[in-house]
């Protein structure tokens, strides 16, 4: 299969590419710069020049391809308006491209969508409310192609995609407890943490794209974990006491405000009909193990 990929110079994204090229499918890129496609080509694949405002940049990278995959997802964040509007009007684009050939179109949300406080399946409706709810127009608008003849599904990671050089919410915290000189979590840091190792999501990708059927709902997280028990591994690693912070405190503590709202979240879910659904088998390190023998840990060069 020749797939057409957005966001695959990113962080996810390099691993995802070389699953399908390791699986047998050839891969185009979406590439905004000469940096993305000379990653790009390092990993066996071909660019395609151009970025998520080029709408008939991805129709041209979609209608030459038997199946999309559309990872990327940029912006400012503090104009969460204008990122749904790009990330739908990208998704349009590629699924109008698509309609009645049949054709695989994979995106990709988060399950920060899903309801606190509980633990949701890929059954259950995302929160529109909630601390994620810019994702769920991209939802909804790939989910609307899976009756117009396109074998349209969504990928929910968790918020935790980890593995060597991550840069997302774990060295943050990491960063913010050498910067503050305390790991800390929220309330009693009870709060369950969805994670999932990169390498296991690229395999869920493309499973995804091979066979994962019309207005399929995805979960990629292999694992719940509590809070408090990251805070306590990275307290362990740094040789750092553990802190407790009511939600007030937390909000001065991080560097953020949705850092603060996000690390007291409580958000697990269950990817049981998704692992079933496509005989996707987690099987690389645990978050815990990665944050203890990986390399989050490692001292920051100066």
């Amino acid at each position: 299969m020749h797939v057409f990929v957005t966001g695959g110079s990113g962080q996810t994204g390099p691993a995802v590419v070389t699953e399908l090229i390791a699986a047998g499918h050839t891969v185009t890129g979406l590439a905004r710069s000469d940096a993305a496609a000379d990653r790009l080509k390092s990993l066996g694949a071909t660019p395609h020049r151009g970025s998520l405002d080029d709408l008939a940049g991805l129709r041209s990278g979609a209608e030459a391809a038997d199946g999309v995959l559309h990872m990327a997802y940029g912006g400012d964040f503090s104009d969460l308006d204008d990122m749904m509007r790009r990330d739908t009007n990208a998704i349009e684009a590629l699924g109008r491209t698509l309609e009645h050939s049949g054709r695989p179109l994979v995106t990709t949300s988060g399950t920060l969508v899903m309801p606190a406080d509980r633990e949701s399946t890929e059954k259950d409706e995302p929160d529109t409310a909630g601390i994620a709810a810019f994702r769920i127009a991209g939802e909804r608008a790939c989910l609307d192609f899976a009756d117009r003849g396109v074998r349209a599904s969504v990928v929910r990671l968790a918020p935790t995609v980890h593995g060597p050089r991550d840069h997302g919410f774990i060295p943050m915290l990491i960063a913010t407890a050498r910067e503050t000189g305390v790991s800390a979590y929220v309330k009693d840091g009870a709060n369950r943490w969805p994670a999932v190792h990169r390498l296991d999501a690229a395999v869920l990708f493309r499973l995804a794209v091979e066979k994962a059927p019309a207005g399929s709902v995805l979960h990629g997280a292999a694992e719940n974990v509590t809070f408090k028990s990251i805070a306590e591994t990275i307290a362990r690693g740094l040789d750092l006491p553990t802190a407790s912070l009511t939600p007030h405190e937390a909000a001065g503590h991080y560097a953020n405000p949705f850092m603060a709202t996000a690390y007291g979240f409580d958000g697990p879910v269950s990817s049981a009909h998704t692992q079933k659904l496509l005989g996707w088998t987690p099987t690389r390190p645990t978050l815990l193990e990665d944050v203890e023998h990986g390399d989050y840990l490692a001292t920051p060069a100066s």
